[in-house]
This record gives structure tokens, sequence and C-alpha cells, in this order.
């Protein structure tokens, strides 16, 4: 069998099949984990959140570039990936229940421990919405609740899914690495999974707005170091966070803002908005001026 037909074919990496892979090789570990962990304790069970966590992230990420790496680079692994990319998405929802049934038990178990010393308001409600829309989503993955969406809401719902459950690990591992300076590689290593992520969006939408000529213009040099200038402040967070922050979260109603609206004032994803704003320069001289060809006619 070649290679093209075992990925487009095979039941083992297809459909439900690779929903069960994906769901119980980390439950598997999930378990074992579980029995080497003393659960007793809120300790214990404060570790195996973040545990079930780090089984979680990489498929949120995985999913939210999916598409566009199948735009950028069209090939046989990004075709099957978009072609499986409901399945991808029930597994990380089934490693998201690990995390959910584990904060359960500790809110539950140990309340005067949570409620101390990890519950905050601002987590809560990211984290609370985070779930509404991974509920939503999972009821609108199959056909008894998609019916009820026009395509294009479901599309928005998705989207808008997407983009939430992906903006809540990336802020977390941005503040590890850019605040906390955490020690740990895999924080380092699950900020740049999730930058890459989105930014292989922009590059794919900066795709989809090209044309086939495109004339250098002043345009364009803005774009290109806007995009350069959202690359360096991607790496060098921990030199800027901290004036950043300050500046806006002086007015006091951003202050108050940092309390209720989810990711305020949004420095994680400055670098990001950067790029994009970049990529729109960039491909703004084909949407918006006419060529010589046009001018003539």
């Amino acid at each position: 069998m070649s290679g093209q037909r075992f990925m487009n074919k095979s039941p083992l990496i297809n459909g439900w099949p690779l929903f069960w892979w994906l769901a119980l090789v980390p439950a598997g570990f999930m378990v074992r984990a579980s029995l080497l962990t003393d659960l007793s304790s809120p300790d214990g069970i404060s570790a195996m959140i973040q545990y079930s966590v780090r089984w979680a992230v990489p498929l949120i990420f995985l999913i939210t570039a999916t598409s566009a790496m199948a735009r950028l680079f069209p090939n046989i692994v990004t075709r099957w990936l978009l072609r499986n990319r409901r399945y991808v998405g029930l597994a990380f929802a089934t490693a998201m229940a690990w995390q959910g049934a584990f904060i359960f038990w500790i809110s539950v178990g140990h309340p005067d421990h949570y409620y101390t010393n990890i519950y905050f308001l601002r987590d809560e409600l990211e984290g609370s919405s985070g779930y509404l829309f991974l509920v939503a989503m999972i009821v609108t993955s199959f056909s008894f609740g998609r019916r009820y969406l026009s395509a294009a809401h479901w599309r928005v719902l998705h989207r808008s899914g997407v983009y939430f459950l992906w903006a809540y690990p990336f802020s977390v591992y941005w503040w590890n690495t850019a605040y906390y300076g955490s020690d740990l590689w895999l924080d380092y290593l699950f900020y740049g999974l999730g930058f890459t992520a989105f930014a292989l969006r922009i590059a794919a939408w900066g795709k989809s707005r090209r044309q086939p000529q495109q004339n250098i213009s002043g345009h364009a040099v803005g774009g290109t170091l806007l995009v350069a200038g959202g690359l360096v402040l991607a790496m060098t967070g921990s030199l800027w966070q901290e004036s950043v922050s300050a500046f806006l979260l002086a007015p006091t109603s951003s202050q108050t803002l940092e309390l209720w609206l989810p990711f305020w004032p949004f420095q994680p994803f400055l670098p990001l908005l950067l790029m994009g704003l970049g990529t729109w320069l960039l491909t703004l001289n084909e949407k918006s001026v006419p060529s010589e060809t046009q001018v003539a006619t």
C-alpha cells in the first residue's frame, strides 16, 4: 500500500479509530500517573491537573494550525490532518475532561486549599468560558446538535471556540516564560508551539489575500518591519512585559477590565497582533491599489 493510500484509506489512523488512539493512549498515562500520585493531598491533585493539561495542549495547538498548514503546505499529511480534524478535536475534549474531573475533585474535596491557593476570579472566568465553548463545540460536532445551527453560525461557533481554547493555554505559557521565568523546558516548548500555530494562521490568511503579481511598495516595507518586530517581541517577552503591562494597566478602567474581561490587556497577543498588521500591509497593495492595466482601461 502506497503512503498516500495508507493515509487516506487505513482504518487505523482515520476517523473514530484515530480518536480512540488519541484518547486512550493519554488515558493510560493518566491512570498510571494517578496510581503513582498521592491523591489524598491537594498538592497531588494539583499535580494531576497540570499533568492532564500537557496531554490536551498539543492537540488544541494542532487543531488551530491544521487548516493553515493545509493551505500553506498542501501534502498528504496536512490533507490527512484536515480530514481528521474533527476526531482530533474530540480527543482534545477527552483530555480536557481529565482536567475538569481533577478540578472538580480538588474544589469539592479540598475547598479551603482550592479557594485559598488556586481559585482566582479571572482564571475562573477564562476557564469556565473555555469549557462552555468546548461543550457547545462537542454537541454541534454531531448531527443532532449541528442541525440547530446554520452553516455560517456553526463556523462562527467553532472558529471562536478554537481561538478561545488556543488563547487560554497560550497566554498561560507566555506568562510562565515572560513573567515567572519558568525553568521548565515544556513551558517554552508549548509557548513556541502555540505561537507557531497562530502565526501559521496569519501566514495562511496573508496567502489568501495575495494575488499572483505583487509590486514592492512602502506598504510592503512597513509590513515586513512589523512582522519582524512581532517575531522579536515574541522572543523577548521577559524584557518588555513589565513596562508594557504597567502602561496598559495605568488607567483605573483598565484595571477594572482586567478583573472581568478574559486575557485583558492582551499582552501575550501583542506580537501576533503586530504580525497580523504587518501581513495586512504586505497584502494591502493588491487589494487596494489598481494595477497599471486597470488604470489604463
